[in-house]
Formats: C-alpha cells, structure tokens, sequence
C-alpha cells in the first residue's frame, strides 16, 4: 500500500503542471489549447539534452523557455492570423515534431546513462547529510523535490493571476467584448496566458524527462487528454469556486488519477496488455462523469416525483 502511495504521489505531482496549463488555457482563457502533446515532449527533450550536457538544472528552466517560445507561436496564429485557436495548436504540436526531433539530435529518444539529473542531485545530497531525518525519507527524494516545485509554481501563478494584467487574462476569458471595450488588448493577455500554460507543460515535461532519464519522440502522445481528465476529476472532489480552487482541483485531480492507475496496476485485476484500455476508460468516466451525475440526479428526481404523485392519487 505504500508503495501505491509514493508511486501514485511521484507521478501525480511530476505530470501535476500539465492540468495546471490546461486550467489556465482552457479554464481561465476559454481556449482548447491541442499544443500540450507536443509542448511537454519539447520540455522533456530540452531537458535532457542539457542535463546529458551536464547542466541538469539549467535545463528546467530553458525547457519551460522553450515552452513559452510554443506557446508564443500558437497564440501568433490564432491572434494575428486569425486561425482559430484549436487548428493553432494542431499546427504547433505538428510543427514541433520536427523541433523535437532537432532538439533530440535527430533521434527518435535519448536517455541518460550516468549523468546527474535534479533528482539523483538531491537523492546524493540526501544519503550524504548527516542529518538522520534526511536519511529517512531518502526513499521519497522524487516525491519532496516534484511536489516543492509544483507548489512553488502553483503558488507563482495564483500570486500571478491575482495582479492587474492577470486579472485581465481572466476577465479575457469570461469576456472578451468587455475586455476590449476596457481598452485592454486580448490578443496581448491571450500571448501571455498561452505562453504561462505552455511553459507549465513544459515544466512537467522536463521533469518527467529527468525522473525517467529517458525522452522518446511520442512521449507526449494523448497527454492532453489524460490532463484534461485529471483537470475534471480534481474539479469533481474539489470545486470550481472560487478561483484559486482550480489550481488545487488540478493538482489533486493529477494525483487521484495515478493513485487510481496504481491501483489497477498493483493489484493485477487486469493485465498490463489492458493498460492502454483502462486508460482510455479512466479517461472517458472522468470526462463523463458530470453528464452521468446530471443523468442519475434527474432520475432520481422523475423517481421521486412518481412516488409523490402516485402517493396523491391514493390518497
């Protein structure tokens, strides 16, 4: 059981930063964002390729860079060529194929042998404290830095939102004819939201990059839609109001979904051959859930409405 536990809390806070951009870009901007797939590859290879090069930490912030540059490109398309906002990402992400396949030196994966990454940095530094408390959660290394930085960012963000321009990325989602009547440029709030989100998928990427010490070209390939079910899932336990609840929803949705994934998987009730089935129904169930709890709510009130009215008619 513990074992599910850190597991479910590695990966839940590692892939955490993915439905955090996606509450930004679809949440908060209004915008069905497809860049993420390709966004959190080119995190992942950015950073490691520097940390194969020797810089581990520099490369998490040059992938969430390269993140913005992503995000840049697809809020250009949909702001001064006015294409519209998901054919913009369709785009990116296809573009990015490419840049990721560059960025990788033109292979298909890399992986790191016996370089440092930011996590064997700090097991190391763990093992070689004396102090005894340290020495203890040496085995939770991945759990403590991931969830430090996600919460630093998260943090970030919701400082971030809260100031003037970000209160106008919000008001730009909810409406955008007001915004522009208020003098305040969407295409500017719209550039600088979708380059937050995608440096935020980035992030996660560049993470996950270096907790695996591996990148493959088709690493990213259905994470916005795991991200958007790990968004509904949180916004289904937690709520949607107010706002800073979304931030939370997704993070705490991320990690209901790994410790549901672990479950399935520790517990063997299906083979790992069904893994890519049970993803895909996790997926549908989250996704769904709200249109099945509207179904069952109105049935039970059609049931109760039955029973009161057959209880009139006895009487």
């Amino acid at each position: 059981m513990l074992y599910i536990i850190k597991t479910a809390l590695e990966l839940g806070f590692l892939y955490a930063m993915v439905p955090v951009a996606l509450f930004i870009s679809y949440r908060v901007l209004d915008i069905a964002d497809l860049t993420t797939d390709g966004c959190f590859v080119l995190g992942a290879a950015v950073s490691v390729m520097m940390a194969k090069a020797g810089h581990p930490i520099l490369g998490i912030p040059l992938a969430m860079l390269a993140g913005v540059c992503a995000g840049f490109v697809t809020a250009f398309l949909h702001t001064k060529l006015k294409v519209p906002s998901i054919l913009s990402g369709i785009i990116t992400n296809t573009g990015l194929y490419t840049i990721n396949l560059m960025v990788m030196g033109w292979s298909s994966n890399q992986s790191l042998l016996k370089q440092n990454t930011i996590f064997s940095m700090l097991k190391n530094g763990l093992k070689k404290s004396n102090v005894l408390i340290f020495e203890k959660i040496t085995d939770w290394y991945a759990v403590i830095l991931s969830a430090v930085i996600v919460i630093i960012f998260a943090l970030l963000i919701l400082a971030f939102l809260s100031t003037r321009l970000g209160l106008s990325i919000r008001a730009t989602g909810d409406n955008l004819d007001m915004v522009r009547a208020s003098s305040i440029n969407p295409a500017f709030t719209i550039t600088v939201g979708l380059c937050i989100a995608n440096a935020m998928t980035a992030l996660s990427g560049a993470m996950v990059g270096q907790y695996q010490k591996t990148v493959d070209i088709n690493s990213g390939t259905g994470i916005v839609v795991i991200g958007l079910a790990c968004l509904i899932i949180g916004e289904t336990i937690i709520g949607r109001r107010p706002f800073f609840k979304g931030i939370i929803a997704a993070i705490i949705g991320s990690i209901v979904y790994r410790v549901i994934y672990a479950v399935v998987l520790y517990t063997k009730v299906l083979p790992v051959e069904f893994l890519k089935l049970i993803t895909a129904i996790v997926v549908a169930l989250a996704i769904a859930f709200p249109a099945i709890r509207k179904w069952f709510s109105f049935q039970g009130k059609k049931i109760n409405h039955s029973r009161g009215k057959g209880g009139k008619d006895n009487a």
